[in-house]
């Protein structure tokens, strides 16, 4: 592939959303032999923790963000898709509901987070690519 993740409809990244960050770090490297590297994103108030396989980021770790509110730990999946606005507006056309709204991420693209008519999640992102 000349870039990543560049198919519209592509599971692209996995992330779990947990309260706590450190015992999560240790679960899963102990159980996964995956390697953690930790990175400051000031602007969002918050340091994302990426899950590597030798070189390669698999996945990611965040802190259980407020605006989630009283929802368990629970792992997340991302799909790529060619104008993340649209994607947001086609959910709710299709009676689905956007938990967040489209924002950007810096040095990363942009994403939001729908649901599907019976409430499962799936976040939707267009990943920023560099050249």
């Amino acid at each position: 592939m000349d870039e990543p993740y560049p198919k519209h409809g592509f599971f692209s990244w996995n992330e779990l959303m947990t309260t706590d960050v450190e015992a999560a770090k240790a679960f899963y490297t102990g159980l996964l032999g995956w390697t953690t590297e930790d990175k400051p994103m000031p602007e969002m108030g918050m340091t994302y923790t990426l899950l590597k396989v030798g070189d390669t980021a698999v996945g990611g770790i965040m802190a259980m963000p407020p605006e989630a509110g009283p929802m368990p730990p629970v792992w997340g999946s991302y799909v790529n898709v060619d104008d993340v606005d649209a994607a947001a507006e086609k959910a709710v056309a299709l009676g689905g509901t956007v938990y967040k709204a489209p924002t950007d991420i810096p040095g990363v693209g942009r994403f939001c987070v729908v649901g599907d008519p019976q409430g499962a999640f799936l976040a939707l992102i267009k990943f920023k690519m560099e050249g």
